[in-house]
């Protein structure tokens, strides 16, 4: 096989963000626990060191440097962006082994159902994920991937605020339902928010997503997140046993990140230019070291769309070209986050997709969905059932087992959903390869 780091540039889509100088204050007496008056002037002071604050002075200035509070806070500036950074022009600043130009993977958000808005965040379904499929059809860009970027619900409904539990997340279902019945799409790759991943995510995405780009292990002597309280002792985006190295792994039953047996691939991906677990020059040629061992070797890299997204790549290219410079026998390669987990754990063959065979029998009074795979094989237990309720409601349900663990089947009566009440049918399934099967019915009962 051929020596190859596939580097991933996974963005997380939120969409616009607007943070007011006093929010800024307020997160600085959060997060490091020091009040000041929010003024220009302390800001300033903070982003020069020019206040000492001991060893936390220089994670102060990081925290809140200019490139981290220049946040675009419209469409339209995200746009101006947008348009600069997908341009040929800017992707082929840098070609990589294989002569391809920059590639982004855009990891969409919704957010649903929150009550307090004060960064004034993009709400509504499909709101982000149909902006980014219109700016991929109108840069011509379809190099670039579209995937899955989820937040939990915060116990207050507060749309900046950070939470772990997907148990507690009443949109999650409600997320996949309709982004499998109105945009015929259903994710095979995957980023937590705030880098955090708990028992309860975990187990969800084992049950349908392939592919995860969450794994942000850092050398404990590098890291600064002990002076963080957001971010200290495991308290959002903990992944302190996990590999440190650019190695894919599949997780262990009990804990994400512990190699074990699980059926997911996690890699790592590490920050550019903003607070904590930053991409360096030395973790760079890491990734080029292990790929020159004949490892399979993924670098990702993460960013978000209300950034300076252009400079960051910039910032990333040049460390690729010194490494290589250094790893001549190494190649690299820009890739679309499923083509680069598929090149890298199982080559660059092509690969069976999963086909499912669905039919809906019955009556209004009752009736019964069939799934029986055709080809390949289901990642994970069950494929994805959502359904459409004649009232509007999305709901997710389990599906019954058959005998072969290749068939499903589900039963529409007044135990579940009542088989009248059924607008649309969605089933939706990855194979471990990340290839996705969709089908929708709508039933027509005589």
């Amino acid at each position: 096989m051929e020596k190859v780091v596939h580097i991933l540039h996974c963005i997380d889509a939120e969409g616009p963000l607007y943070e007011s100088l006093e929010a800024t204050f307020e997160r600085l007496h959060e997060i490091f626990g020091i009040k000041m008056d929010p003024t220009r002037e302390n800001l300033e002071k903070l982003q020069n060191g020019r206040i000492d604050f001991g060893e936390k002075t220089d994670v102060i200035a990081d925290v809140f440097s200019n490139h981290n509070l220049n946040c675009s806070d419209t469409w339209g500036k995200i746009d101006k962006m947008l348009l600069r950074i997908m341009s040929p022009d800017f992707r082929n600043k840098v070609s990589d082994s294989f002569g391809r130009g920059w590639v982004y993977n855009w990891h969409c958000l919704d957010l649903l159902g929150y009550l307090h808005n004060p960064r004034r965040r993009q709400i509504g379904i499909h709101k982000i994920f149909d902006h980014y499929k219109q700016m991929v059809d109108k840069s011509r860009s379809y190099q670039d991937g579209i995937h899955w970027h989820f937040h939990p619900m915060s116990t207050y409904r507060e749309a900046h605020r950070c939470a772990t539990s997907y148990v507690n997340s009443p949109h999650l279902y409600e997320i996949l339902c309709r982004r499998i019945i109105e945009r015929n799409w259903f994710p095979a790759v995957f980023r937590a928010g705030f880098h955090t991943e708990r028992p309860d995510s975990h187990w969800f995405l084992e049950q349908w997503i392939p592919f995860d780009v969450s794994n942000a292990a850092y050398n404990t002597k590098m890291d600064v997140h002990s002076y963080q309280s957001d971010m200290s002792g495991g308290r959002f985006g903990d992944w302190r046993l996990a590999p440190d190295d650019w190695s894919i792994y599949h997780p262990s039953h009990d804990n994400y990140q512990i190699p074990g047996n699980c059926r997911r691939w996690i890699s790592r991906v590490l920050n550019i230019k903003v607070r904590g677990r930053e991409l360096s020059q030395a973790e760079v040629e890491k990734a080029f070291c292990e790929a020159a061992k004949g490892k399979p070797t993924i670098l990702g890299i993460a960013s978000h769309d209300f950034r300076d997204v252009a400079s960051e790549v910039d910032f990333v290219r040049e460390k690729i070209i010194k490494a290589q410079e250094k790893y001549p026998q190494v190649k690299f390669k820009f890739c679309e986050a499923t083509e680069g987990f598929r090149s890298a754990i199982y080559g660059p063959d092509t690969l069976q997709a999963v086909e499912l065979d669905v039919s809906l029998n019955g009556n209004d009074k009752e009736a019964v969905l069939r799934i029986a795979t055709v080809k390949g094989e289901v990642f994970g237990p069950q494929p994805f059932l959502a359904v459409k309720t004649k009232s509007g409601r999305f709901i997710h349900d389990n599906f019954d087992f058959g005998m072969s663990l290749r068939e499903w089947s589900y039963v529409f009566d007044n135990n579940s959903i009542r088989a009248n009440d059924v607008d649309i049918i969605g089933v939706a399934a990855n194979d471990k390869y990340g290839h996705t099967f969709i089908k929708i019915i709508k039933p027509r009962f005589a």
